[in-house]
């Protein structure tokens, strides 16, 4: 049960599928790949579009991409992505289809070079979190030196819809970097 009274970021508004997703999910430090990959087919299905869009598709998402299994998604082909351009469950891009599959297969490829895509990634941090200490909204970058330099990495080993604006979000989502504003109840500074 989400408690309304809590101060919070104030993007997830008062919807209450986005504050559970504040409160449970946004900015909390993930090391499991499963959780990270799914991040990653979100953000860049999410990409020109609102994150509560894809919030309301998740569900649909996972089903549509076997409950975010690199593994599965990197097999897909041409049959997958004309069935996946008829499921209204999802966001129907061909390219954003098609770029989940391909970056799949590069996810598979950086587990293997690194032993988990959560070494790569966290690698970029030395395992620590970013915590920014932001009073509001205005403040928070869309993008950041950090974001640009794993941006360009996966963008060099084959992914796209990496952008450094679609890859600093998915640094906030996965608590790569915590951009929840001090007077959140989720930032360390908040009294608790």
């Amino acid at each position: 049960m989400t408690d309304l009274a809590l101060p919070r970021c104030p993007w997830c508004g008062d919807d209450p599928l986005y504050m559970a997703y504040h409160d449970q999910e946004w900015g909390r430090p993930q090391h499991d790949d499963h959780k990270l990959f799914e991040m990653l087919i979100l953000e860049g299905a999410q990409a020109g579009l609102s994150w509560i869009t894809i919030l309301r598709k998740r569900e649909g998402y996972r089903r549509a991409f076997y409950g975010f299994d690199p593994q599965q998604v990197a097999q897909m082909g041409e049959d997958d992505v004309e069935r996946l351009m008829l499921d209204s469950s999802i966001v129907r891009n061909r390219l954003k289809i098609n770029s989940a599959i391909r970056n799949a297969r590069v996810f598979l490829q950086l587990q293997q070079e690194h032993g988990s895509f959560a070494q790569w990634l966290w690698a970029h941090t030395d395992g620590q979190s970013v915590v920014n200490h932001w009073q509001s909204l205005a403040e928070c970058p869309a993008s950041t030196p950090l974001s640009d330099s794993i941006s360009k990495a996966l963008k060099k080993a084959g992914m796209n819809f990496v952008g450094s604006t679609v890859i600093y979000a998915y640094l906030q989502a996965t608590g790569v970097v915590n951009d929840h504003l001090r007077g959140c109840h989720l930032h360390p500074a908040y009294p608790h």
